[in-house]
């Protein structure tokens, strides 16, 4: 379980084993995980295989590599980290699982200053779990849902936030992991479920 308050910024240093395998560079934080722990990349629950100095492998399956945008990143890349939630920990963002919906696309980046506001796609089947004012995590990163239109979602991005994820890198067209809020979802489901 994360909050998505993003505790460092790793680089994507590349794949192993036919992609089966992501190689992320952590610097602080690799020492506070260990073979078997967790870290949300890019708002991803990934399970530590090894560790190498700064260097974490972590295994990729083939869900994850179709379901987010860690199968095909480019060395070099920034990335959001976070350490999972503990039970001594302040809940300072909203419960992220690390099990991304989709892959969603950001269309529109505007400067709204001193911050700027982003619109990402929201596909027909994700939008009962979207409400302004909600919450939803983009790239592992709590945000607050400022605006929900038919096929896409807005939330605005503070200096706080731009200075510390990797968030004010993204343009129109970029792909993003999503995550729906997570109790939006289980009410919903059992609303919905039929009754047997």
């Amino acid at each position: 379980m994360f909050t998505g308050i993003i505790q460092a910024q790793g680089r994507m240093s590349g794949y192993r084993q036919g992609g089966r395998e992501i190689v992320v560079r952590a610097g602080g934080l690799a020492g506070r995980i260990e073979p078997g722990g967790s870290l949300a990349v890019d708002g991803v629950c990934l399970t530590l295989v090894r560790r190498e100095a700064e260097l974490l492998v972590f295994g990729l399956s083939r869900e994850t590599r179709d379901r987010t945008t860690l199968g095909a990143l480019r060395a070099g890349r920034p990335l959001n980290l976070e350490l999972p939630l503990t039970l001594a920990a302040p809940l300072g963002g909203h419960l992220v699982s690390g099990h991304v919906d989709y892959k969603g696309r950001i269309l529109r980046v505007l400067a709204r200053p001193p911050g700027r506001r982003i619109s990402v796609t929201l596909p027909p089947a994700m939008r009962p779990f979207f409400v302004a004012k909600g919450s939803a995590a983009v790239d592992g990163v709590s945000l607050t849902v400022a605006a929900v239109g038919p096929a896409a979602f807005d939330v605005e991005l503070i200096p706080a936030t731009l200075e510390t994820t990797n968030l004010g890198r993204l343009r129109p067209g970029a792909e993003v992991n999503v995550e729906c809020d997570m109790i939006g979802k289980y009410v919903y489901n059992f609303v919905k479920r039929p009754s047997v």
